[in-house]
């Protein structure tokens, strides 16, 4: 078990890594140390590690909330319930919340521990590698609105995320690759040495070799753990992990919740972010080769052809990162050094949709 600290001083927490988490009884014990425990989870996971983790958790008062899959599922509604069981069930602010679950249940579950009470404490059983890599660390919480995504939240930390790599293992092909958008995204960012592994062992990863999988999630924890202990709140450098979600987040309310997968949308986000980045003579064409080239090797879209423009715009000028000033985005000064970009001339942008929304070659 590889284990990672997130340094936030009074709330800090690990991030444990490894096979078999879900079962482990004296893990459990010791990062759940409650005797109410409400554990939120899907339909989809629920029929695979529900009972496992019940059983190896066995708290004195434990109750568990099975909801719908699905980004749609990502609602003020759907954390009603939530709030709905522990108010009933008479929970206390000593309770825990567990997330067991992909991002769309860790992002309702840390909402709803931010809201009952005030806020209590929770824990992150990521089973998605998109999870792993990403959502289950740092502590942003959120619903959907209809018109912008994870526009109402709060930031709440969790108390730990373990994250059992064997549950990679019951992932769907288009599920798991979708994580790896986020793996991809952590490279470019900051670690060109971890971009060129991943072009030099995608086939490894593809195939969920073992030591792969434990490298690509724990070196993506370690980025970014290291990026949240600097910048909790996104005042500053935690804004380069948004790299592609400006054009993703708007692409996943164009199309409605649930037509491309998060990690799909926020690689064609990434795609068009590159196209930007080469437009406004930031980074070389081959560069932008490489990076699609590396997208689409991983199993993941890199255009949308019915993306309409002024449409996209639209909703990426309502992105939380935009101010008065105008839209604020993620772009690449090389392989590996990301920066934030505020009011990026438009009219470039509107060209890289229109171009890449209908050039058939990328």
């Amino acid at each position: 078990m590889d284990t990672i600290q997130v340094a936030l001083g009074e709330r800090s927490y690990p991030i444990h890594i490894g096979p078999g988490l879900i079962g482990d009884q004296e893990l459990l014990r010791h990062s759940i140390p409650a005797t109410q425990v409400l554990i939120v989870t899907n339909e989809v996971v629920a029929p695979l590690y529900l009972n496992a983790f019940e059983d190896a958790l066995s708290a004195k008062q434990q109750h568990s909330l099975v909801l719908p899959d699905g980004e749609s599922e990502k609602t003020l509604a759907s954390l009603a319930k939530i709030l709905d069981k522990l108010v009933e069930q008479g929970f206390h602010r000593d309770a825990y919340l567990v997330a067991l679950g992909g991002g769309v249940i860790g992002d309702l579950t840390g909402f709803a521990a931010a809201s009952y009470q005030r806020g209590i404490k929770f824990a992150q059983i990521p089973t998605t590698l998109l999870a792993q890599v990403d959502s289950s660390v740092g502590g942003k919480t959120a619903v959907n609105h209809p018109k912008a995504k994870n526009m109402i939240g709060a930031f709440h930390q969790p108390s730990c995320v373990l994250a059992d790599t064997n549950t990679l293992k019951t992932l769907p092909t288009r599920e798991f690759s979708a994580g790896l958008a986020e793996v991809i995204k952590h490279g470019l960012i900051l670690d060109s040495t971890f971009f060129n592994w991943l072009e030099n062992n995608i086939k490894e990863v593809l195939t969920q070799d073992s030591s792969a999988l434990t490298h690509i999630v724990s070196r993506s924890c370690e980025i970014k753990a290291d990026i949240v202990s600097k910048d909790e709140f996104e005042q500053g450098a935690r804004a380069l992990l948004n790299l592609g979600h400006t054009f993703g987040h708007a692409l996943e309310s164009l199309m409605g919740y649930g037509e491309w997968l998060h990690g799909e949308a926020v690689s064609i986000g990434i795609n068009l972010a590159a196209e930007t980045s080469r437009e406004l003579g930031m980074i070389k064409t081959d560069d932008c080769e490489r990076i699609r080239s590396l997208l689409k090797q991983a199993g993941l879209p890199v255009r949308d052809s019915k993306i309409e423009p002024d449409a996209l715009l639209k909703l990426m000028r309502m992105d939380k990162k935009a101010n008065t000033s105008g839209i604020r985005m993620v772009l690449l000064e090389d392989l590996g050094n990301a920066v934030v970009v505020s009011s990026p001339d438009e009219r470039v942008i509107k060209k890289i949709i229109q171009t890449q929304s209908i050039d058939s070659s990328v």
